[in-house]
């Protein structure tokens, strides 16, 4: 409940910023008319986004649809998690990328994708893997992606609204345009603030879909394994040229395969027995621990798509069996 609180409270908050920074033009400029004009832009832009979107990323992901035919263990396991999160089947596909990892994606839950890499159906078991598809269905059924795409239109309707005004005069008077470039230097400070809090936002909803997953009759060690080994299996890609072609669409991803390589020293922390997973023991002797991050453990995170791999398998540990 505390994760769905999270997102509300984020996007009011979001939009109270962009509310406020676009009636205070408005007063300044004798009329919100002139502002309004970067919101319609912003959103025609998320609207060309929105609807070219999931092409795009199955393109880049290099994404093929199967039938039930061609994976009829894959199609059980997504049909009956789809099921029991009482959402329309999403299609199914796999990405020719050797990067083990998982996405899901689409414009709504009718148009709902899930999607796995050649790397991971090579790497986890069925347990893991049904894990890992349960996290991917979750992200379908709070519609966590929609949100996401929606909160991503204030940083840009800022930056618009800060470059607008920083490097203009008002009407040629000197005071009017040392006022607009005021406002323009508030609205990138927004700007760089709002960004942060999209990338927050994005975390929130990688704890609200490993919640959803375990919801669905996952057992938390199995999610917490398979982000293990896909932290190793994802490391062997560093610096490829694979690793290259999704930094664009890393987002989508179940973890940040950008990440694995420092991810990998902090997950052996919990791996006590050093056997390449982390059992129901190890996952229940983390819950009665408390996770310390470094200060630079802790600036990196604000800047990531996705948690802090330690505080996430910790967050895994505390919800129930």
């Amino acid at each position: 409940m505390w994760l769905q609180t999270r997102m509300f409270l984020l996007v009011a908050l979001m939009f109270a910023i962009l509310y406020g920074v676009i009636t205070g033009i408005g007063i300044w400029a004798g009329g919100a008319g002139y502002s309004y004009i970067y919101i319609i832009m912003a959103f025609a832009f998320l609207g060309i986004q929105y609807l070219v979107g999931p092409a795009m990323v199955g393109w880049t992901m290099g994404v093929k649809y199967v039938s039930e035919r061609e994976e009829p263990e894959l199609h059980r396991m997504v049909a009956e998690l789809a099921a029991g999160a009482g959402i329309p089947k999403p299609r199914v596909g796999i990405s020719r990328l050797n990067i083990p990892n998982a996405f899901a994606f689409g414009r709504t839950r009718h148009d709902g994708r899930v999607c796995v890499t050649r790397g991971i159906l090579n790497l986890l078991n069925r347990d893991e893997l049904r894990a890992v598809l349960g996290h991917e269905i979750s992200h379908i059924k709070h519609r966590d992606m929609a949100v996401i795409t929606l909160l991503s239109a204030i940083p840009l309707v800022l930056y618009w609204l800060a470059f607008s005004f920083m490097f203009r005069g008002y009407g040629g008077d000197r005071r009017d345009g040392n006022y607009a470039a005021l406002i323009g230097f508030g609205a990138f400070v927004l700007y760089f603030i709002t960004n942060l809090l999209v990338l927050y936002g994005s975390r929130i909803r990688e704890y609200y879909a490993d919640l959803g997953s375990v919801k669905l009759g996952q057992r938390p060690h199995h999610l917490a394994t398979a982000l293990y080994k896909l932290a190793y299996g994802d490391a062997r890609y560093r610096n490829t040229q694979e690793m290259k072609t999704v930094e664009g669409v890393k987002a989508f991803f179940i973890n940040d395969p950008s990440r694995a390589w420092y991810e990998i020293n902090e997950l052996r922390q919990v791996d006590r027995d050093m056997s390449g997973t982390i059992d129901y023991n190890e996952l229940a002797e983390l819950r009665q621990k408390r996770v310390r991050l470094g200060f630079g453990d802790k600036l990196m995170e604000l800047f990531t798509t996705h948690p802090n791999m330690l505080k996430r398998i910790k967050h895994l540990s505390s919800l129930p069996v």
